[in-house]
């Protein structure tokens, strides 16, 4: 998993979603797994 400052960078990539789930934050990107992320 990168490690990234915002997920706001990482909602540009290509096939990604946010998705919110029990009070986080996470980038889930079927297409290209590496884009995976999780905030709070």
């Amino acid at each position: 998993m990168k490690v990234r400052s915002s997920l706001r960078s990482l909602r540009l990539a290509a096939g990604s979603k946010i998705v919110r789930r029990r009070g986080r934050t996470y980038v889930i990107n079927k297409q290209n797994p590496r884009f995976k992320a999780r905030q709070g």
